[in-house]
This record gives structure tokens, sequence and C-alpha cells, in this order.
């Protein structure tokens, strides 16, 4: 049964969807005569600064419209970063108690500053069980994201509708990463439900199953290990990932990730973490093969998140040296490119 409580807070959530502005397109400085523009989707404009905002609102109204949250229900996540303060920040909303279980070392900041708790675990991937675990002791909600992904609605405020409709004409490619699958998944349906002629390409960094795992059509592939470029790269596919949505994987290295970060500071000014470095470095990829093939046209990527405390990791020498993250050639590359015009 559908509670008095449940309705109000849907409409919260659906009236917090409704002021929250439209995220700007940024265009991105790319040599003059190259006749392919290159538009940054900023997410970083979110109430609370990521990408990760609009899958937590969605996650949430579904837990609710299905009954799994309730009034006074606490909502147990694992996961540390930016999914994380966007789950603390619908929690507060709602006046639910909100507890993450993270890896020891992930900064409980953002979650414990918008009233949530955060409960640290190691080792890190114990965090999923711990969660469940909780959640079942305390009687709560393990949101469990990375399963739950699969089953939002996409037409839901997503990021795909959102970013069509201010594009007007369908970019060449979309270039976006993947964490749970949810945003690739959502552009890819977006794509073929409209049969509209662009592509749709996701970036994969190190360590991550999704490019091994679409480039050999096994849906069960797991590397095993996490990625080191938070918010994008999963040790197994996650259900929410489509590979049959997707035209093409662009694996990345991470030290390429750290130096397009940088990149994209040295243009925007904004602060942005290595996933936003990850996808610059993809749709540079594409944009070499376009200008190769003689092809003009748009592409767009994401700024998935911007905050000072980047300035800590992805820009810092010392935290890219103590991670062997040798960024210096690949800045090189990026300079050539974006600099003198060479092709890489």
């Amino acid at each position: 049964m559908i509670t008095a409580w449940a309705v109000e807070a849907v409409a919260l959530l659906d009236a917090e969807m409704e002021r929250t502005p439209v995220t700007p397109l940024r265009l991105f400085p790319l040599p003059a005569g190259w006749e392919v523009r290159l538009w940054l989707k900023d997410e970083s404009a979110q109430p609370t600064g990521s990408l990760k905002h609009r899958l937590a609102r969605a996650l949430f109204r579904r837990a609710i419209a299905s009954g799994r949250i309730a009034e006074g229900t606490t909502v147990v996540e694992a996961t540390g970063g930016a999914m994380a303060v966007a789950q603390a920040y619908f929690a507060r909303l709602l006046g639910l108690p909100y507890v993450a279980v993270m890896p020891k070392r992930s900064s409980g900041e953002g979650v414990e500053r918008l009233g949530g708790t955060c409960r640290h675990v190691d080792p890190p991937l114990a965090i999923y069980g711990e969660a469940e675990k909780l959640a079942e002791e305390i009687g709560g909600h393990y949101l469990d994201h990375y399963a739950s992904a699969a089953a939002v609605d996409w037409r839901g405020g997503s990021l795909a509708e959102e970013l069509f409709g201010q594009m007007g004409e369908c970019p060449n490619w979309v270039v976006v990463g993947a964490g749970t699958g949810a945003t690739s998944a959502a552009v890819g349906r977006h794509l073929r439900t409209y049969d509209l002629p662009g592509q749709l390409a996701v970036v994969d960094p190190e360590n991550s199953a999704y490019f091994p795992g679409w480039a050999s059509g096994a849906a069960d592939y797991s590397t095993g290990m996490p990625s080191r470029i938070e918010g994008i790269g999963r040790p197994r596919m996650e259900p929410g990932f489509v590979p049959d949505l997707v035209d093409l994987v662009v694996p990345v290295p991470d030290a390429a990730s750290v130096a397009a970060a940088r990149r994209v500071r040295q243009a925007t000014g904004l602060t942005v973490g290595g996933a936003t470095g990850t996808n610059l470095w993809g749709a540079l990829e594409l944009i070499t093969r376009m200008r190769a093939q003689h092809v003009r046209g748009d592409v767009v990527t994401v700024i998935g998140d911007a905050d000072p405390r980047h300035l800590r990791t992805c820009h810092d020498d010392t935290w890219a040296e103590s991670r062997g993250l040798d960024w210096r050639p690949h800045a090189a590359r990026l300079e050539r490119l974006l600099d003198h015009g060479e092709f890489w």
C-alpha cells in the first residue's frame, strides 16, 4: 500500500528535480580548422557536484515507490566518494538516516557534513557484504546501487534526455565512463529509441572489466581488481551496463586520465576528477579518428565532478607518483595535439 509519507517523499524528489537547473554545455577549446567541436556536459553543476546526483535521486524514488524505503527507514549503501555524498543529500531531504559503508582510506567528510554516518571497512571489497549485513541487522534498506541501477527508468530526468535536448542536432559521438553503467545505458537507449544517427562510446580505465567484457562478449567477465579512477571502472561486469547498447569501448591508461584531468582544469578552471580526464582522453581519440577520415561534427563528453578535494589527488604530483602514474608523457602528447595540431 502506498502511504501518505511515500506520496510526499516522491513529490519532494520530483520537486527537487524540477528546481534543479539544466547543467551547462561547455565548449572545449580545440585548434582552429579542425571542423570538429568538443562539448563538455558539466554535471559538476548538480547540487551535490557530480553526475551521481541523477542516479541517486532515481534510486531513492524507485525504492520508495516499491515500498522498500518507508518513513524512518535507515538507508545503507556500500560506496564512497560522489555517490555517497549524493545519497546522503537525498536522505537528508527525506528525513532518513543514512549510513555509507566505505573503504578505510575513503574520506567521509561530505557524507557527515550532510548528516550521514560513515562506517569504514578493510579490505575495500568487504564493503558490500558489510553493508548488506548491517542493513539486515538494523532493519534498514541496502540500496545497492550497482545492482539497482539496471532497473532505473532511463526516461526520468536522465542525462540523456537533457543532453540531446540541448544539442539540437545529434552529435557524432557521446562519450561517457561506466561505473554502474546506468548513464551509458540511458544514452544508448535514447539513441536507439529515437533512431538517432549518433554513436555511443564508453571509456574504461585500467583494471576494469568493461572493455575486455565488451570486446569478448563475456557478460560475466571479471578482473577482480579495483579501479584507480574514482567513479568509473569495475572489477566485474555490472547488471546496469548493457554491452549491446555500446558502439565502442575505449581503454584509457590511468596516467593519461590524470594528464587529461589537468588539461580540463587548465581549459576550464574546474578541479575535475580522474574520471573526467578519462572522458576527455577518449573523446580526443575519437576526434583524431574523425579528422583522419575528414569527418565534421560534434563530440560530447561529461565533466563528472569538480571538487577542491581533487587537488589532493590527480592534480597533485606526489599523489600521482605514489601510485606509479607517470602523467608527463601523456601531458606532452596532449600538448602536441591541442597546442600544435599534430596527429596522435
